[in-house]
C-alpha cells in the first residue's frame, strides 16, 4: 500500500511538472533510462517525498518501465489486436525475482485456457488460476467477456494437486450457493412486486412503496417493480454484509444497482436509498482489498454525495424540516468521507485524504456515544438500537434522546394501528360484498380497482352482474368484438376481458380502468352458478402464486428485511474506528518524511 503510494505522489509530481519519462530525454530510442536525467530527477524529488534517492530512484524506473510497457502494448494493439496484460506472478515464479511486473502478449478474444496453459509452461507452472478484480477468470470463456482488457492487470495464482481438487469443490459450490441465492432473492421480490394488496395481506403478504411517514407512494407499475426488487437486493446485500459475506454480499448489491438503474432519475435522487447503495458497494470494495475498483468506486462516492446533497439539501435543511434532526444520518456521511479519505491516500494525495480524514474524526467525537448513557437508556427499557439512534439524534442528551425515542414508538404505533384499520375495513368491506353472494376474490379485486370506495366496487360487481343476466352468458360482457376494440389500443387479452367484466361490457369504462391499473388486471372469478341467480359465483379459484413455493421464497426474503427503518443508520462504528486508525498511520508515516 505504501508503494503505491509513493509511485501515485510521484506521478502527481510528473503531471504537474508535465515530465513524460517515455521519451528522450528519460528514455532514449532504444527505450533504455537517461540515466544522468532520470538521477537528477530522483535527487530533486527525494527531498520532497522524505525518502532515500535510490528509493525514489527506483519508483521512477518503475513509472518509466510501466509508460513505456504500456505506449509500446498501446501501439502493438493499435495495429494488431494483441492486448498486453501485465501478470502479477508468484514471487518464486519470477524469472527476474527483483522485477515485480511481468507482462503477457495475447488476443482478447481467446479462451482464458488458452492463457492459462501459455502461462503455466513460460513460468513453469503445474496449476494456477487467473484473478482479475478479485475475481477468479473462468477457463471455458474468453478474456472479453470477463472484462479483460488491453493493460489489464492479472493475479496468478499457484494451486497445488489436492487444492486444486477442494478448491474446484469449494469454487462450484460457493458459484452455485451465490447463484441460488440471487436467484432466489430474484424470484421471492417478483412475486412480492407482481402483487397489488388486492388479497388479504394476512395471507398474501404484498410491499408497498411508502414515504417516511407511511404513506404510500404511486408511481407506474413497471418503475414500482424495479423499485422492490431494487431494494429487495439491496436488503440481501445489508444483511450478508453483517454476516462479514462481502463477496456475496457485492453480487447482490451490484444486482440493486441494476434494478435501482430502470428508475426514473428524479426518484433516485429523492430519497436516500440509492446513495446508501453506493457507499455500502464501495464499503465490500475495501472489504475484499479490491484496489482495482479505485475508478468505480471513485465514482459511485461521488453519485452518493450529490443524491445526498439533492435528498437532505445542501446544509441537511430537508432532513431537518422533516426529521426534525439529522444526527443520525451523520453515519453515512462520516463513512462517506472516510472511504473519500483511502482513495485519495491510494491516489497520492496525501493533501486530500488528511482534510477528509480531519472532518471523519471531527464526526466520529460527536457519534461515538457515552456508554455509560447508553446502559441508562438501556435500563428504561429501550433497546440498544433505540439507545444509538436516539443518543445520535440528541447529540448525546440524554433527556431528548429519551423523549425522542418515546415519540419514535408512538408514532410506530400510531402507523401500526393505521395500518390495521386499514387491513379491518378492507376485510369489512370485503365481507360486505361477499355477503350479496360474489366471491371473495372478485370482492376484493372490485375494491382495489376501486380504491376501497365500497359502493363503486358494487356498482362494477352489479353491472357485471347484469351484463351476464342480459347477455345470458358469462362470455356476454367479454364479446370478442369488444375484446378486440381492447386489443387494438395496446391491451393484454386476459386484461381485456377481466376489465369486460369488472365493468359489465362498457368499452370505455373498461378502457379507462385498464389505464388507471397500467393495463394489468388478472381475470377474475365470473364462472355462473348453475341457478338462475345474477349473482357471481362464490367459488374461490386458485392461484400459483399461492403455491407453497411461491410462499416459501416470500416468507425467506421478507426475513431480510429489517422491521426498522432506520436499521442502515445503526452502525456501531466499530469498522470505521479501525479504518480511521489505519488511516492515520499512513498518512502520520508520509507526513514525517515531508519537508
Amino acid at each position: 500500500m505504501a508503494e503505491q503510494n509513493t509511485e501515485a505522489k510521484l506521478k502527481n509530481l510528473l503531471k504537474q511538472e508535465r515530465i513524460q519519462l517515455w521519451n528522450p530525454p528519460y528514455t532514449d530510442h532504444d527505450n533504455q533510462p537517461g540515466q544522468q536525467h532520470m538521477e537528477e530527477l530522483a535527487e530533486r524529488y527525494a527531498p520532497l517525498m522524505g525518502l532515500s534517492v535510490s528509493e525514489v530512484g527506483g519508483a521512477l524506473e518503475s513509472i518509466r518501465v510501466q509508460a513505456v510497457k504500456r505506449g509500446k502494448g498501446n501501439k502493438t494493439y493499435r495495429e494488431t489486436n494483441v492486448a498486453t496484460l501485465e501478470l502479477l506472478l508468484p514471487r518464486d515464479s519470477r524469472k527476474d525475482p527483483k522485477s515485480k511486473k511481468n507482462y503477457l502478449e495475447t488476443r482478447l478474444d481467446v479462451l482464458v485456457q488458452e492463457v492459462v496453459d501459455r502461462i503455466a509452461e513460460d513460468h513453469g507452472l503445474k496449476y494456477i488460476k487467473l484473478i482479475l478484480n478479485g475475481k477468479t477468470l473462468c477457463v471455458d470463456q474468453r478474456l472479453d467477456e470477463q472484462g479483460v482488457k488491453n493493460h489489464s492487470k492479472v493475479m496468478v495464482l499457484k494451486v497445488s494437486d489436492a487444492e486444486l481438487k477442494q478448491q474446484m469443490s469449494q469454487e462450484e459450490q460457493k458459484k452455485k450457493e451465490q447463484n441460488e441465492s440471487l436467484q432466489r432473492t430474484q424470484k421471492g421480490f417478483q412475486i412480492l412486486s407482481e402483487r397489488d394488496g388486492s388479497e388479504d395481506p394476512h395471507t398474501t403478504p404484498f410491499l408497498e412503496i411508502a414515504d417516511q411517514k407511511g404513506n404510500p407512494l404511486k408511481i407506474p407499475d413497471k418503475e414500482r417493480k424495479a423499485l422492490i426488487l431494487a431494494m429487495g437486493f439491496h436488503e440481501k446485500g445489508r444483511s450478508l454484509m453483517k454476516r462479514k459475506q462481502y463477496d456475496n454480499a457485492l453480487c447482490h448489491l451490484l444486482q440493486a444497482d441494476q434494478q435501482f438503474s430502470k428508475c426514473d432519475s428524479a426518484l433516485l435522487t429523492s430519497v436516500d436509498n440509492y446513495a446508501v447503495l453506493q457507499l455500502d458497494i464501495v464499503w465490500c470494495y475495501r472489504a475484499l482489498e479490491a484496489l482495482s475498483c479505485l475508478d468505480d468506486g471513485r465514482s459511485r462516492l461521488q453519485r452518493a454525495e450529490d443524491c445526498f446533497l439533492q435528498c437532505y439539501g445542501e446544509q441537511r435543511e430537508r432532513l431537518l424540516m422533516i426529521k426534525g434532526n439529522t444526527g443520525r444520518e451523520e453515519v453515512l456521511f462520516l463513512r462517506l468521507y472516510l472511504l473519500q479519505s483511502l482513495l485519495s491516500y491510494l491516489e497520492g494525495n496525501d493533501g486530500q485524504a488528511q482534510l477528509q480524514l480531519s472532518k471523519v474524526e471531527s464526526l466520529y467525537s460527536r457519534l461515538c456515544l457515552d456508554s455509560e448513557k447508553m446502559a441508562q437508556l438501556m435500563a428504561l427499557g429501550f433497546s440498544e438500537r433505540e439507545a444509538r439512534l436516539g443518543l445520535r439524534a440528541w447529540s448525546g442528551d440524554l433527556e431528548g434522546a429519551a423523549n425522542h425515542i418515546t415519540s419514535r414508538r408512538q408514532e410506530r404505533e400510531e402507523l401500526k394501528q393505521r395500518e390495521r384499520q386499514k387491513r379491518r375495513r378492507r376485510i369489512e368491506d370485503i365481507s360486505t360484498l361477499t355477503e350479496m353472494g360474489y366471491s371473495r376474490s372478485d370482492a376484493a379485486r372490485a375494491l382495489h380497482c376501486a380504491e376501497g370506495d365500497v359502493r363503486r366496487a358494487c356498482e362494477m360487481l352489479q353491472d357485471s352482474g347484469g351484463a351476464q343476466l342480459t347477455n345470458n352468458n358469462t362470455e356476454g360482457a367479454a364479446s370478442p368484438e369488444k375484446v378486440e376494440q381492447l386489443l387494438y389500443l395496446g391491451f393484454e387479452r386476459d386484461s381485456s376481458e377481466a376489465a369486460l367484466r369488472l365493468t359489465g361490457g362498457d368499452v370505455q369504462t373498461a378502457t379507462m380502468l385498464l389505464l388507471e391499473n397500467q393495463g394489468v388486471l388478472s381475470p377474475p372469478s365470473t364462472s355462473a352458478s348453475t341457478s338462475s341467480s345474477t349473482s357471481p359465483s362464490s367459488e374461490e379459484p386458485t392461484t400459483s402464486s399461492n403455491s407453497t413455493e411461491d410462499e416459501e421464497l416470500v416468507s425467506e426474503v421478507l426475513d431480510d428485511i429489517s422491521h426498522h427503518e432506520e436499521d442502515y443508520l445503526d452502525l456501531t462504528l466499530e469498522e470505521e474506528s479501525e479504518l480511521i486508525d489505519k488511516m492515520k498511520t499512513y498518512l502520520n508515516r508520509g507526513s514525517t518524511h515531508t519537508v
